[in-house]
């Protein structure tokens, strides 16, 4: 089959990987957000397709057997996009979601709507902040600097946050918990606002604010389509085998 993967995740280039080692032709999409991905199997298309109808023409014209969803959990747009698309082609849907975090006991979470109600979340008093959110989520911070923030990125953030005290981590994960951990004591952080992205490589952040009593004020993930989903690689690559079964996924949030 032709099977186009719109990833970015982790879990979209280890599926590629494995499709590709089975002989399927492969395609994989990436949004352009990062300047030097990671090298993906297959063909890679990096930017937009142009909205649903897009997307659906390119189906069609690359004569696509099999769609994947594989972007990030926050990414409703795209997700959105691609019910519409498929359904418009006629092509297979499938999504690869990653399970979410749940908190345990000894966790302080507070969960918010978005990065707007995460900065009122946040409170009037300077507090030492994590953004684990990525460079263009953290602009809502700008109306709050009496705060100290540590922001961590793949790529450098432009523009800066126009805070007084801001100190920028450029790294890629996976990230462990005992480095989240000597990050959080070094910079003496006492509050995290971080996205539900589920999956062990950013857990590392969770696990150390638990087990230093640190505040998490957790995004929750949007509404994403009903379409055929799973959460691991080996149970997509088992919806693969029957993809002609999900045409015509329906829409609904």
């Amino acid at each position: 089959m032709h099977i186009l993967i719109l990833g970015g995740t982790t879990e979209a280039r280890l599926l590629g990987e494995r499709l590709a080692a089975g002989g399927h032709r492969l395609t994989m999409s990436l949004a352009g957000r990062t300047h030097a991905p990671l090298p993906m199997p297959g063909q890679v298309r990096i930017g937009g397709f142009g909205g649903p109808e897009g997307l659906a023409q390119y189906l069609s014209a690359e004569r696509v057997d099999l769609l994947v969803d594989a972007t990030h959990p926050y990414a409703a747009a795209m997700s959105e996009h691609a019910v519409q698309a498929a359904v418009r082609a006629g092509v297979a849907l499938i999504a690869l979601r990653r399970a979410a975090w749940e908190p345990v006991d000894g966790d302080r979470w507070t969960e918010v709507a978005g990065a707007q109600e995460a900065v009122r979340a946040l409170g009037p008093a300077a507090r030492r902040v994590f953004l684990a959110l990525g460079r263009q989520e953290i602009a809502p911070f700008r109306d709050a600097p009496q705060h100290f923030y540590l922001v961590r990125s793949v790529e450098p953030v432009d523009p800066p946050l126009p805070a007084a005290d801001v100190i920028y981590v450029q790294a890629r994960g996976p990230f462990s918990q005992e480095n989240d951990l000597a990050l959080l004591t070094t910079h003496r952080v006492d509050a995290i606002v971080s996205k539900n992205s589920g999956g062990a490589a950013a857990y590392g952040k969770i696990a150390a604010a638990r087990q230093l009593g640190i505040e998490v004020i957790m995004l929750r993930r949007p509404a994403l389509p009903r379409v055929p989903s799973v959460a691991t690689v080996d149970e997509a690559l088992a919806l693969v085998a029957h993809a002609g079964a999900f045409r015509g996924a329906e829409t609904k949030p």
